[in-house]
């Protein structure tokens, strides 16, 4: 295992590799100029290009790419073409308010999206699992501005129970996290339901039901348990969505996290900011996947890394 771990972390590298360069490119192709954005529309052409020359903006694209990559291996993503600041610090400064959001979004929606899962496939056929594909199904369907949206002008506007920005205090945490998890609870429902359902036909479940065991022994020890194989895999695939989607929340709630960090960046085409969240969000999804992996090991000790 400690071999296909170290294996696995070392493949990272060409794979990140390759992500940087349809990184690099795909923000070249973003329309504009960054150096007249910065310049002013009043900016003589010297100013214009003086700002090319100062950014290296003015070399061609592949010496651009192989100077960023030569940074980029001793730490240093750049600086920022509108603030100056170095990347690492603009990113380092807002991760934490991005991390708060994802946290508060885990803490309630892969485990109520499970429960509904199972019980759906407990009780399929039923009312409830009628009721719960239903709910499950609405939540996946809603987008996330128009919760957003409704959530403050319900809770906030109308009922002035919540905030409509910041994350000061723990109500703040309220309408974001419901706006981060519903997407991952409703998928997760589905996901749980019907992976639950593929294990309860397995021999196996047959064979405890056979035995003698109790119900609830055969659902969560025999059934439940084989089944997070495939919820663990939704789950790490939804953390990286949460990182790299928290774009509409923190601009409906004005969070200062990555995602309005983003936002920002390619309104003033500030490159190596938004070249530098972009690899981030590449980088924590290989990561995830990875660490996704190494829990199949975990739920399951008969599989074997080769």
């Amino acid at each position: 295992m400690n071999r296909y771990f170290v294996r696995r972390l070392l493949a990272t590298i060409p794979l990140m590799f390759i992500i940087s360069i349809f990184v690099f490119m795909f923000i070249h192709l973003i329309p504009g100029d960054p150096a007249k954005t910065l310049a002013g529309v009043e900016a003589s052409v010297e100013e214009v290009e003086a700002i090319r020359e100062e950014f290296g903006l003015n070399k061609p694209i592949l010496v651009q790419y192989v100077d960023y990559m030569k940074n980029l291996f001793h730490g240093d993503m750049g600086r920022s073409l509108k603030s100056n600041l170095p990347v690492t610090e603009m990113i380092a400064s807002r991760m934490h308010y991005t991390l708060r959001l994802v946290v508060a979004g885990m803490i309630w929606a892969p485990f109520l999206g499970i429960f509904i899962g199972v019980l759906c496939a407990i009780f399929r056929g039923k009312f409830f699992d009628h009721f719960g594909m239903l709910f499950a199904i609405t939540g996946l369907s809603a987008p996330g501005f128009w919760l957003g949206l409704m959530g403050i002008e319900l809770f906030s506007v109308r009922l002035g129970l919540l905030p409509t920005t910041g994350l000061d205090t723990w109500k703040g945490y309220i309408l974001p996290s419901l706006v981060m998890g519903t997407g991952i609870m409703a998928v997760l429902a589905r996901y749980s339901r019907s992976s639950m359902l593929e294990t309860l036909r397995e021999d196996y479940v047959r064979t405890a039901r056979a035995k003698g065991q109790k119900e609830f022994w055969v659902m969560f020890s025999h059934a439940f348990r084989n089944s997070l194989i495939q919820i663990v895999t939704i789950i790490g695939l939804q953390i990286g969505g949460l990182l790299s989607g928290s774009v509409i929340t923190e601009n409906i709630f004005s969070i200062p996290g990555l995602g309005r960090l983003l936002v920002d960046s390619i309104g003033y085409r500030d490159y190596p900011v938004i070249q530098g969240l972009l690899m981030i969000f590449a980088l924590q999804y290989v990561l995830i996947n990875l660490i996704v992996d190494m829990l199949y090991g975990v739920i399951n000790p008969k599989i074997r890394y080769d």
